[in-house]
């Protein structure tokens, strides 16, 4: 099988130079054989890669632009899908090609054909009914945590709420304690006001009386003296 790549060696387009030597280097570095065409000065060229491009290959004006790669007759594509393969590891089988045995390439189609022949989906059934039997006795397991965890929430909720019954006892007990001391001690402030009081009353009184008494003795020492004197 000989890769044909169609050049236009005397283009006055850039891009389409740049994209012409990437294309062959990498075929180069990548050792394929390929048969570069020139279409600048063949015209046979020219009419062949025109008529062998398909249809919905082609841009609007109907007129494909180099590079174009040819496997044979058999057409590969232009330089976008070329760049897409080349960052897909897929040159070769772009190309048409088998890959070289240790390339990238090689290893994805290996694995594409293991996968074929069901060899990796017996290996995948065999990881999942693994996978199911694991993860139930892990869901049981949890299960058992769950409930063990929640028989210890139980029990330290048992706990505070005991410790606070014994606190608020406590604190009733304290207030009570500290209320008891407090009437007393109001009671015996109001007994020695009360006494005081009451001494203060018996002395106003004795005072009162002792004035009245001294009045009396006035008036009996004044009429005495008028006696006296008549």
């Amino acid at each position: 099988m000989v890769i044909k790549v169609f050049l236009a060696s005397s283009s006055g387009s850039t891009a389409i130079k740049k994209k012409q030597q990437d294309v062959v280097g990498f075929l180069e570095a990548l050792r394929v054989e390929y048969d570069p065409l020139d279409i600048a000065c063949n015209e046979e060229n020219r009419m062949w890669m025109r008529q062998n491009v398909p249809e919905e290959k082609k841009p609007a004006n109907g007129i494909p632009l180099p590079p174009q790669i040819f496997n044979e007759e058999s057409y590969c594509g232009d330089y976008e899908t070329f760049f897409d393969a080349k960052e897909d590891n897929s040159v070769f089988a772009f190309l048409g090609l088998p890959p070289p045995p240790g390339s990238k390439e090689a290893e994805q189609a290996d694995e594409a054909h293991i996968v074929t022949n069901g060899n990796h989906v017996e290996e995948t059934n065999g990881d999942l009914d693994d996978s199911i039997e694991v993860p139930l006795e892990e869901c049981n397991g949890d299960v058992h945590d769950e409930e063990e965890q929640a028989a210890e929430e139980e029990e330290v909720e048992g706990e505070v709420a005991e410790g606070e019954n014994a606190d608020d006892e406590a604190m009733e007990e304290e207030t009570e304690g500290d209320e008891a001391p407090a009437d007393e001690e109001e009671q015996e402030e109001a007994v020695e006001e009360t006494d005081e009081l009451t001494e203060v009353t018996e002395a106003h009184a004795e005072e009162e009386e002792q004035e009245e008494a001294d009045d009396d003795r006035e008036e009996e020492d004044l009429q005495s003296e008028v006696t006296v004197r008549r």
